[in-house]
């Protein structure tokens, strides 16, 4: 590797997600999950700046007007360019950005020095010599000076001995438990703080209120706004004064209305973190006092003291003594109270979060999260160490994530640059036949010129931008009419396209609420009679009732009893109360606070009198377990007590506990669609409280006794079942995706209609390799699984005969089965997906990760959930729905207010309505540039212009009242079982322009010829159409500057294009399968008809003061029914070839039968090459890896955030990195 000092191009955050602002925001007890970092991975070139360059731009800004800085505004790397010269990152003084993604997007930055103390200060240069810190690393000698790069709203400073640039506001991974305790859990002094605070900022999630005058300033400089003012000034040069005018009031209308949308975002968004900046903490100083400190000055590696009330937290804190019950709800989408407890004091080298595993989060204050109540042990203060600040943190995230949303790569996007370069071309021509045509009829330069440019404003729509605009926002509209709140918006043209929709299980298609069905006791390995919970029914005192009154995480909080609903239906079933919280004092009268529960009055006869909790270990998604250690008083007996998962319980049980029919026990309920819980305890053989306080989870978490089951019912939500009936109607895809038990997900799934009934259920077993056999993965007929209750070795696959496909199969599978697949046997997982319909004991992570896979064979994937969990695959998906309105449902770009999946059918058909008439839109705007450009150019060939009347009548009465209408209807009731084109560039719509243009050119070149061959015709006397053929023109005359736009060509051209326009109107405005019929847009229809009328009364009107005004001619009658004669049978024929011909999907499908057309997406090049593959799905089979092919050919399975993920100090670097 050479030397990293002297590259000039290397990359930020290697490691981290390729796509700029790509966020998924799960946090809390819940996850552990994948969390893109907001800045993806950038590549950096360092840049240096000679001033006789800057000399050279300067003088290029003035000769050129400004447009060369207006150029260098809209492309800043075009800036840098001309003004630096490359040079390697550590003599750099600006630095260009450039994303790894699709968009390639250029960022300008530049380097700024910080000056953290004075080199006088000899004492203070001690802090910097800790070979773990980044900010001696970051130290400049010796000048003592760092250099610092912001990047979306996080610091960098670069570090001198690896020769990169870092993120700097947080404490390093390296820190261990002992570390942290030690060097940072006594405080900082005044000295410490301010050079801290000098290297990291301020503590503060700063969210600038934009002044309008950059707004306007930002908007104008729009590439769009910039063409529409060349266009406005050529039409008030060529004397369209009153058209040009009305488009000014409409543009500053529009500008106006954007600018206050952004000053009110901008305005709510800081309402919204301005709270964090300012507010009283209190910390602990180097000599131990306590002072108050304003929040932002807080650095990493502060200690704040907690003082029990209730209050929100300023920044990411460590927990080191003490515990403390905090609300995570803002960032976890679920207002259940989260037990936190402190890093223990364990005197190793090993990393903090190595050694407190997957779950240490437990350990983690967020920031944003509100602190509920805190409980101090051995009358000491509960402390927290600062961890993160500022925009590091996960509210820090969660605005940036807002600040800089990820971008939206549509095909329509790429298409609609594709389908303006078309338009270009085809201006081209238009350029260079103006010139030619005038030059030959002998005009003037000026007069060329100016009308060769006019020609551009004519066939490049202006209007094009603002006709999609409007069409996405009335759909935005319509969805929040139905209680779906778009964050988005761009997302909504996606929904369209979308054919598989991942659900989550648990309070998105089975109600969220459970309730107690029954227990099932264990004794002496085998299981008891279940109990069923019935009103006035108690239990008798044992540890299976010990369990279930003490193990959850429940508090007494204002004088009711909050948690998790399954703890607290748990507890209610019991009849036992919790009271708040009491103090006890041993022997050495230290004081310690225990959560107490007491029998209540319908508990019966019980021969304890309460149960004290004294330590917990808080249940986490990761570990799928939570334990206590209590304390039972008057018996004075110290028990252990674990609930959980019942695969991850029965590991830390002594197997002469387990009953011996536990799997069959267990999936004769979970087959039902039941919840079950597993339950376990032990007799601790201490009761020193010290030496309980100080055991480890894994000494507690060992050789217990199993209990039983806890059965909980969690019924289907009644809409679920009617909305994926629907979803199959429509041949979309549904997936589950859950946490929940295997069984348990597939019972649901076949009672919901996911798995239809009669299909084969093929579960995917996969075991990771060991020191004895590589990774293998075994198929095996879940009929037969179950039939025993137990997995067989050899199990037979109930499949049809392979030739006769016509029985579906479906694969369900685990969390831990699909991470062996995607690290063991990433070949299978694209075939594995097509079919993929259960995914069960998945973490927050693999959902992420399932979501990105089926995008990668070009899936257009949905999911929909209620948070928590499900946040990270929300931001993942193409569109993202959360059922929960909590302030983490801005990591979904959709949020619904009905708590059910019946908003998902309703997104897909808006979504559907939005593209087709996208669409629609892109066609009538270009037909309608295209018609324009035909009269003129027909026009130009007798140097003759449609008048300022006649651009008033064809633009503002049509096309302006098309662009604000068009998009009113509604989307279809029904969803029609295929997809809409997805493509605008798509041979059927290209065949629609292309007939629709050649229409138009042949009906106006028709009228243009045959109106000259009149006998009437006359180029000066414009009277002679109406007159007896000796009339005298002594006293019919007109100023021969008005004939160029008053004469009978301009009046036949005008009536012909204008009914053109009317024509590809309607014929363009699209009703079935997606939308709802034509005639059910009543504004739309009404201004339809008002077109005909006006155009028709103009047309026949005969009253001269009219034509006065509108700039016509009156012509004969017989003419003026040819005229009409040729736009009804443009009508009929451009009617019949758009819906007989363009709109008629059986024939289209017939001529790719014909000519052999296969779909190019890569699930539908699997499905064909699996159909003729007799060996797949494989059958009584098991398959092993190749480990040194694996090792060679497939990359590793890892996703990680430095914020959050538990691997990340294996994975993450939060600097650069040289690009291999």
């Amino acid at each position: 590797m050479e030397n990293m000092k002297t590259d000039i191009h290397v990359l930020l955050n290697p490691g981290e997600e390729n796509e700029m602002s790509s966020f998924m925001f799960v946090v809390g007890v819940f996850v552990e999950s994948l969390i893109n970092a907001l800045l993806a991975l950038s590549e950096l070139f360092g840049y240096r700046t000679p001033r006789w360059r800057q000399v050279l731009c300067i003088i290029g800004y003035i000769f050129s007007l400004g447009f060369l800085l207006l150029l260098f505004y809209w492309k800043p790397e075009w800036d840098v360019w001309c003004q630096c010269a490359p040079c390697t990152l550590e003599k750099s003084d600006v630095i260009l950005l450039r994303t790894t993604d699709d968009f390639k997007k250029y960022t300008k930055k530049k380097v700024f020095w910080v000056e953290p103390f004075k080199t006088t200060d000899k004492g203070l240069h001690e802090v910097t010599r800790d070979e773990k810190s980044l900010i001696g690393k970051a130290l400049i000698m010796p000048d003592y000076k760092v250099r610092c790069l912001r990047v979306q709203e996080i610091r960098y400073v670069w570090n001198t001995l690896e020769g990169n640039f870092q993120k700097i506001g947080a404490l390093e991974d390296e820190y261990s438990c002992s570390d942290i305790h030690t060097k940072f859990g006594f405080g900082f002094t005044q000295e410490e703080q301010e050079m801290r605070k000098q290297v990291c900022g301020l503590n503060t999630i700063e969210v600038e209120v934009t002044p309008i005058w950059k707004l306007l300033f930002k908007e104008v400089l729009n590439p769009f706004y910039i063409f529409q003012a060349f266009s406005l000034s050529l039409w008030f040069a060529t004397g369209y004064t009153e058209y040009a005018a009305v488009l000014v009031g409409i543009t500053l209308l529009s500008i106006a209305a954007t600018i206050y949308n952004l000053r009110m975002q901008s305005v709510k968004l800081h309402k919204m973190v301005s709270s964090n900046n300012s507010m009283k903490v209190t910390i602990l100083g180097k000599n131990g006092d306590i002072q108050e400190l304003e929040s932002q000055y807080l650095v990493p590696g502060d200690v704040m003291i907690l003082t029990g009330k209730k209050f929100y937290l300023p920044c990411d804190f460590i927990l080191i003594t003490g515990s403390c019950v905090v609300n995570e709800g803002m960032l976890t989408g679920e207002s259940v109270p989260v037990t936190k407890t402190p890093l223990p004091n364990i005197d190793n080298s090993i990393p903090w979060k190595i050694h407190s595993g997957e779950d240490y989060k437990r350990h983690v204050l967020f920031c944003g999260t509100e602190i509920i109540q805190t409980q101090a042990s051995n009358k000491s203060l509960v402390k927290a160490v600062v961890l993160r600040t500022g925009f590091n943190t996960a509210k820090g995230d969660l605005v940036r994530s807002i600040l800089y949303p990820k971008p939206v790569n549509f095909k329509l996007h790429r298409d609609a640059v594709r389908f303006l370069l078309g338009l270009v071309a085809v201006t081209v021509v238009g350029v260079i036949y103006t010139p030619i045509v005038y030059t030959k009829n002998g005009a003037s330069t000026t007069d060329t010129v100016l009308w060769s440019l006019l020609l551009i404003t004519v066939s490049i729509p202006a209007a094009l931008p603002a006709a999609v605009t409007l069409c996405i926002l009335y759909s935005q509209t319509r969805l929040q009419w139905n209680g779906i709140f778009c964050l988005s918006a761009q997302r909504i043209n996606m929904c369209g396209q979308l054919n598989i929709i991942c659900f989550d299980k648990t309070g998105t298609l089975t109600e969220d609420g459970m309730e107690l069905w029954g227990i099932v006791p264990s004794d002496e390995r085998s299981f008891q009679e279940v109990y069923c919970f019935t009103p006035g029914s108690s239990l008798p005192w044992s540890p299976l009732l010990g369990a279930m009154v003490s193990c959850h995480s429940l508090i007494f909080l204002d004088g009711i009893i909050q948690g998790d609903p399954l703890d607290l239906k748990m507890f209610q079933g019991t009849g036992w109360v919790l009271q708040d919280t009491d103090v006890q004092s041993n022997e050495d009268e230290d004081s310690h606070s225990y959560k107490i529960v007491k029998p209540g009055p319908d508990s019966g006869m019980v021969p304890v009198e309460g149960v004290a909790i004294l330590h917990q270990f808080p249940f986490s998604s990761s570990l799928q377990r939570m334990s206590v250690i209590v304390e039972v008083t008057g018996g004075d007996e110290f028990l252990v007590f674990m609930k959980g998962a019942p695969e991850m319980v029965e590991q830390f049980c002594t197997p002469e506990t387990v009953p011996l029919n536990f799997l069959k026990e267990l999936e004769h309920y979970t087959l039902q669609g039941f919840r079950v819980i597993a339950l376990a305890y032990k007799k601790l053989a201490t009761n020193n409280f010290q030496i309980i306080e100080s055991l480890e989870r894994e000494e507690v978490e060992s050789d217990l006794q199993f209990l039983g089951f806890l059965i909980m019912e969690n019924k289907l939500k009644p809409e679920t079942k009617p909305v994926l009936q629907e979803l199959t109607e429509a041949k979309i895809r549904t997936v589950m995706i859950t946490g929940d038990n295997l069984q348990t997900a597939c019972t649901v799934g076949k009672a919901c209609g996911m798995i239809p009934p009669g299909s084969n259920l093929i579960v995917i077993d996969a075991n990771a390799p060991d020191e004895r056999s590589p990774a293998s993965i075994t198929w095996e007929s879940s009929e037969e699984k179950y039939e025993n209750g137990h997995v067989p070795k050899d199990s037979c696959i109930n499949i049809p005969d392979p030739d006769n496909k016509t029985k579906r199969f479906y694969f369900a599978m685990t969390g831990k089965s699909y991470q062996v697949i995607v690290n063991s046997f990433y070949e299978l997982l694209p075939k594995i997906l097509l079919n993929g319909t259960i995914f069960a004991r998945m973490s927050p992570g693999q959902k992420s990760s399932l979501i990105e896979e089926f995008q990668k064979i070009d899936y257009y994937a949905g999911m929909c959930g209620d948070g928590a969990n499900d946040c990270g695959a929300l931001k993942m998906a193409h569109a993202g729905i959360s059922l929960s309105e909590l302030e983490a449902s801005v990591a979904s770009p959709f949020t619904s207010k009905t708590p059910n999946i019946e908003c998902v059918p309703k997104l897909i058909k808006e979504g559907r309505n939005c593209l087709v008439t996208s669409f629609c839109m892109f066609k009538y705007i270009a037909m309608y540039a295209m018609i324009e450009l035909i009269c003129l150019m027909l026009l130009f060939w007798k140097q003759k212009l449609l008048g300022t009347r006649h651009y008033l009548m064809q633009d503002m009465a049509i096309t302006i009242t098309v662009t604000l209408t068009m998009s009113l209807n509604g989307p279809a009731k029904k969803l029609a079982p295929y997809r809409p084109a997805g493509q605008l560039i798509s041979p059927p719509l290209l065949l629609s322009m292309v007939l629709h243009i050649i229409f138009s050119l042949i009906v106006q070149t028709i009228a243009f010829t045959v109106v000259q061959h009149q006998p009437w015709f006359h180029d000066f006397d414009v009277f002679s159409g109406c007159l007896p053929l000796n009339h005298s023109v002594q006293n019919n005359t007109i100023d021969e500057t008005l004939l160029v736009n008053r004469n009978f060509l301009t009046t036949t051209m005008w009536f012909i294009s204008g009914m053109n326009l009317i024509i590809v109107e309607f014929v363009f405005c699209k009703g079935k399968p997606f939308r709802k019929p034509i005639y059910t847009n009543y504004v739309f229809t009404i201004l339809l008809i008002a077109q005909l009328a006006a155009y028709f009364f103009v047309y026949f009107a005969n009253i001269e003061s009219v034509y006065r005004v509108m700039e016509l001619v009156c012509m004969p009658y017989y003419w003026r029914w040819n005229t009409i004669i040729m736009v009804a049978v443009l009508f009929v024929v451009s009617y019949l070839v758009e819906e007989g011909f363009i709109e008629n999907r059986r024939l289209w499908l017939m001529m790719k039968s014909c000519f052999n057309y296969r779909s190019s997406s890569q699930y539908r090049v699997l499905e064909r090459a699996l159909w003729n593959d007799p060996t797949w799905p494989p059958q009584s089979q098991t398959h092993y890896s190749n480990q040194a092919e694996l090792e060679n050919n497939v990359q590793k399975y890892v996703y990680d955030n430095p914020t959050f993920d538990a691997g990340a100090e294996n994975t993450v670097y939060n600097g650069i990195k040289l690009q291999p």
